[in-house]
């Protein structure tokens, strides 16, 4: 259900079940985190997640799952935590078109990539309060953080999706774009980002993940800024900026 092809240095990764609007079971999220493996093993400088058909990913595969026997914590934190976790560390710059549905685990997958670009009519949140379950995959940490509280609960209690324009407008992801044209959109930005300095994106990507994770006052974010700076210089892709600069031609950057 996982495809994965890879052209100039930019790795695409295609959730590829529309029949079941691309929900994970076991057996596709073990796909998809060696896809990602994949990916990294062949030294790719950016990555593309998208879905087949009317939605990104409609969640969890909940078709013939017994919730008298369901393990589902074993789900969660042995399967799609570790995937997720993943899919943040990614040594690259990572970019998501999201599209239809983007539900549950499906939120999930969105929230552990570096840029997201959404359909206008996305519809993203999640479902459980018809289920009797809880937000899950992140969820609840994104829409706190850019929401609120009274917010967040208001879309848990509810159970209302938002559009890919409102969770734009709200500070979810990055940009919203007419439904027709956010595949192409996002393929042109991972493509762009892995012709680039790619040394340089990973040093702002490792800063951003621990001012998220480990809330990093503001000189402390300078101090790594500056160390970060003192590192890149001695990368090809750093003198290769400057001499482009000051030589008034377009760069060449290998990514080294």
């Amino acid at each position: 259900m996982i495809d994965l092809t890879i052209t100039d240095d930019v790795a695409h990764v295609v959730l590829n079940a529309p029949h079941k609007r691309n929900a994970l079971d076991v057996e596709a999220l073990t796909e998809l985190g060696d896809a990602y493996d994949a990916a990294e093993a062949a030294g790719v400088r950016a990555l593309v997640l998208r879905g087949e058909g009317a939605g990104f990913c409609a969640g969890r595969d909940i078709a013939g799952v017994d919730p008298a026997t369901d393990d589902v914590t074993g789900y969660l934190s042995r399967l799609v935590t570790p995937v997720l976790q993943k899919m943040s560390a990614f040594p690259a710059p990572t970019f998501a078109a999201a599209h239809g549905a983007c539900l549950g685990v499906g939120l999930g997958l969105l929230i552990a990539t570096d840029v997201v670009y959404v359909a206008d009519t996305a519809k993203i949140g999640s479902p459980f309060a018809a289920l009797g379950a809880t937000l899950d995959s992140g969820g609840h940490a994104l829409f706190y953080e850019r929401l609120g509280a009274h917010k967040t609960l208001d879309l848990v209690y509810t159970g209302r999706l938002m559009s890919g324009t409102e969770a734009v407008q709200s500070g979810l992801f990055s940009q919203v774009l007419p439904a027709a044209e956010v595949i192409a959109a996002t393929v042109a930005a991972a493509s762009a980002a892995g012709a680039g300095a790619t040394q340089a994106f990973l040093a702002s990507k490792r800063l951003v993940a621990r001012l998220r994770d480990e809330r990093l006052a503001l000189w402390d974010a300078v101090a790594e800024e500056n160390l970060n700076q003192a590192s890149l210089r001695d990368t090809d892709d750093y003198r290769e900026g400057f001499a482009t600069f000051q030589q008034k031609r377009p760069p060449q950057f290998t990514g080294k």
